[in-house]
């Protein structure tokens, strides 16, 4: 269901990509909702773009969403799977009515699609 690159593998993917469209890139990854939620609120204080793979907590976490929705730069919402084929309670995700937009199912090409499309806004002006 989410293929088979792994982590330094999706990392030296998302960096690679970033220096490419002369972006700064940083990634992390947590499974601490608490570490997440710092990280999205520096992310809001320094007005900082975020490609964000919620997971789990895009179907049910309302303290992600709220973090989320203090950003002042875009936000991109990745999903490696389709969320709208998988089961029911993972088609609606709380994170993408305050997320600039949203992409689901392209696998991890998604966070390379993510950070050009940030890449266009910021070349444009547009926050």
């Amino acid at each position: 269901m989410y293929g088979v690159t792994s982590y330094a593998d999706l990392v030296t993917m998302c960096e690679k990509a970033g220096n490419d469209l002369g972006l700064d890139v940083e990634v992390r990854q947590t499974d601490a909702e608490h570490e997440m939620l710092a990280w999205l609120h520096a992310a809001a204080d320094e007005r900082a773009p975020v490609v964000l793979n919620p997971g789990a907590w895009s179907h049910y976490s309302y303290a992600v969403r709220d973090a989320c929705a203090m950003l002042r730069a875009p936000l991109v919402e990745v999903h490696i799977s389709n969320i709208h084929a998988r089961e029911e309670f993972r088609h609606h995700s709380v994170v993408s009515a305050v997320a600039t937009g949203v992409i689901a199912g392209l696998g991890v090409d998604g966070y390379r699609l993510a950070l050009a499309h940030l890449s266009l806004r910021l070349r444009s002006g547009g926050q």
